[in-house]
């Protein structure tokens, strides 16, 4: 079975500040960590009510250290946003404080609106091909410093910082595979290129220093509860979430209500089908079975587990399931493997 991790936007609930926020994410991980999830990653957005990890470097040395073992990164940093120096630079630091567990996933969009992103960046006169070229440039201050070189990361300049290029396009399965770095795939909110993304993407890979073969990571959205019905109550949480940015209204993730796609629409049914292509929600038994059909679907390395619910008891629980349905595909796949043996 594949490696299971987590992706966590350190969303704001409803009722809750980012303070709130920030001590459910440092007890997600450490609870996570203990299930045995592989990493656990956070995702650079601006200016997004419902959404604490803008900071994104801050939190993930907050995590990092109050855990132990577990890796720990960005999933992704919003490259276009910074300077490659200063993102050398943080994670730089974050691998010479926690050595060994840190990593750096980074895209290509600016994860806001075009009025944040000018705030952020206080231009906006690049376009897409400055990338692969920031990449590359990010890449270099990560190698030993060489004699003469008048621009270093310190720290930063010798450190093993595993880079991943993030994306829900071909442009990112395209420079991965040139640049012979892992990637991972966006499927949990655009799933619709996922296929034909990771066929150009092993297609195309060239090994590189950092990786050897092909390594993907595909995003997947679980809900799980102790029965269905609760299981689609706490779901209904992301799900008015992501009607309310379709309405130009991002805010606070929203409390749960019983009974809430008997309300929607069917325009709104389609939207939330498309957004949650990639997704289980229902008890453990169907957490198995959608998990495992995604797994032989891929054929990924690694899924990237997401759970937008508000009550944070609730959270815990659905990676609970989750980490015991990853342990009942595991066990199939090692009764599959000794009767083929």
């Amino acid at each position: 079975m594949v490696a299971l991790s987590v992706l966590d936007l350190s969303p704001i609930p409803e009722g809750a500040d980012a303070a709130r926020a920030f001590r459910n994410t440092v007890a997600l991980a450490r609870h996570v960590e203990r299930l045995g999830f592989r990493r656990y990653w956070l995702a650079e957005h601006h200016n997004m009510a419902g959404i604490g990890s803008a900071a994104t470097a801050v939190l993930i040395g907050h995590v990092a250290g109050a855990t132990e073992t577990m890796r720990v990164g960005a999933g992704g940093i919003m490259l276009p946003n910074h300077a490659p120096l200063v993102i050398a630079e943080q994670f730089g630091t974050l691998e010479s404080l926690y050595p060994g567990r840190i990593d750096l996933g980074i895209g290509r969009a600016p994860g806001t609106d075009q009025m944040t992103s000018h705030a952020l960046r206080r231009t906006l006169t690049g376009d897409v091909n400055d990338f692969p070229r920031d990449v590359v440039e990010l890449q270099s201050y990560f190698q030993p410093s060489e004699p003469g070189r008048r621009v270093r990361a310190v720290p930063g300049a010798g450190l093993n910082v595993p880079i991943w290029i993030l994306g829900s396009s071909l442009f990112g399965a395209q420079l991965a595979a040139a640049l012979g770095l892992p990637y991972a795939f966006a499927s949990h909110f655009a799933p619709a290129a996922l296929m034909q993304a990771i066929e150009v993407y092993r297609e195309n890979f060239r090994p590189s220093a950092q990786c050897a073969a092909p390594y993907l990571m595909a995003g997947f959205n679980v809900f799980a509860a102790d029965s269905k019905d609760e299981a689609a109550y706490v779901r209904s949480s992301a799900q008015q979430s992501v009607l309310n940015l379709h309405r130009n209204a991002p805010g606070p993730l929203p409390r749960p209500v019983r009974g809430f796609e008997a309300t929607l629409g069917a325009q709104e049914r389609s939207i939330l089908a498309r957004w949650f292509t990639c997704a289980a929600s229902g008890t453990l038994e169907t957490v198995v079975e959608r998990l495992g059909a995604f797994a032989e679907q891929t054929g990924v390395d690694e899924i990237m587990v997401t759970s937008n619910i508000h009550d944070h008891a609730a959270r815990l629980r659905s990676y609970e399931i989750t980490a015991e349905a990853g342990a009942a595909l595991a066990g199939e796949a090692a009764r599959a493997s000794e009767r083929t043996g």
